[in-house]
C-alpha cells in the first residue's frame, strides 16, 4: 500500500522518476564522433548508460565513430588540455540509433 496521496483536484497520484536527457537527432552533434572517457564507453557498452562528451553531448553510443569526423568542440577542448591532459579521454563511441 502506498502512502502517496494525490493532490486535491489533481486526479490520481503518479511518481515519475527523472530520466537522463539523451540526444535524439538534435542537429550537428549527430554528425560527429565525440571525445569521451574510455572507461565510460566500456561501461555504456555493458549496461547501456548514457555517456557525456567533452562538448556536453549526452547519448548512448551505438555507431562506429570512425565513420564520422571528430566534433570540432570536443577537439578544441581536448587540444586545450595539452600534453598533460587526462589520458583517459578518448574518441567516443557511436551515435544515437
Amino acid at each position: 500500500m502506498s502512502t502517496l496521496e494525490p493532490e486535491r483536484g489533481a486526479g490520481t497520484g503518479t511518481l515519475v522518476e527523472p530520466t537522463p536527457q539523451v540526444s535524439n537527432g538534435d542537429g550537428d552533434h549527430e554528425r560527429y564522433a565525440h571525445y569521451v572517457q574510455k572507461d565510460k564507453i566500456m561501461a555504456s557498452a555493458l549496461d547501456g548508460t548514457p555517456v557525456v562528451a567533452l562538448c556536453g553531448k549526452v547519448w548512448v553510443p551505438g555507431r562506429d565513430p570512425k565513420k564520422y569526423p571528430v566534433c570540432p568542440m570536443c577537439k578544441e577542448i581536448y587540444d586545450s588540455m595539452g600534453a598533460g591532459g587526462d589520458k583517459d579521454k578518448g574518441k567516443g563511441g557511436g551515435k544515437d540509433k
